[in-house]
């Protein structure tokens, strides 16, 4: 069914208007969205946009505010007990972070955004270059790495 939202439930790790926003795009595509809260976040307008939400640093965790966010041990168990089949990271805390794009992969939650592989590969903006020229895509041109600052007055003097 071309209708059928591609998961029933979402597990946004993310917070603010960044989680407001995908949760509203889960909603859109018909499936429920799942919060994820700091006890410092407990009446933010994130944690009141999902279906359920869930609490990452209860009393005694020793999570701080930021690190609950952060923490993917706990963010997987999250998506693991609220059932969903998939986490948005959003963008910046968990979106580029290998680590935990891997562990959704090991733990059969689909995660939304790149592979562990590719945000490995392109983590590096020199070796990502490296691979476009290597595929005979156009880049802008610029330098090798340089190794030290006459190199690098070396390549201005002569760009």
């Amino acid at each position: 069914d071309p209708n059928k939202p591609p998961f029933e439930r979402v597990l946004v790790a993310n917070r603010g208007e960044i989680a407001t926003r995908v949760a509203r795009a889960i909603h859109e595509l018909g499936a429920e969205a799942i919060t994820i809260y700091s006890q410092e976040d407990a009446y933010a307008k994130h944690r009141r946009e999902g279906d359920r939400s869930y609490l990452l640093n209860p009393e005694g965790s020793g999570l701080s505010p930021v690190g609950a966010y952060l923490d993917i041990p706990t963010i997987i168990k999250a998506a693991k007990e609220t059932g969903a089949q998939a986490i948005h990271p959003g963008y910046g805390f968990l979106s580029e972070n290998t680590e935990f794009a891997q562990a959704c992969e090991d733990n059969g939650i689909q995660f939304i955004g790149p592979t562990p592989k590719t945000i490995s590969e392109f983590g590096s903006k020199t070796d990502a270059r490296a691979m476009a020229v290597a595929a005979g895509l156009p880049v802008i041109p610029g330098s090798d790495p340089v190794e030290d600052v006459d190199a690098a007055v070396k390549f201005a003097e002569e760009a």
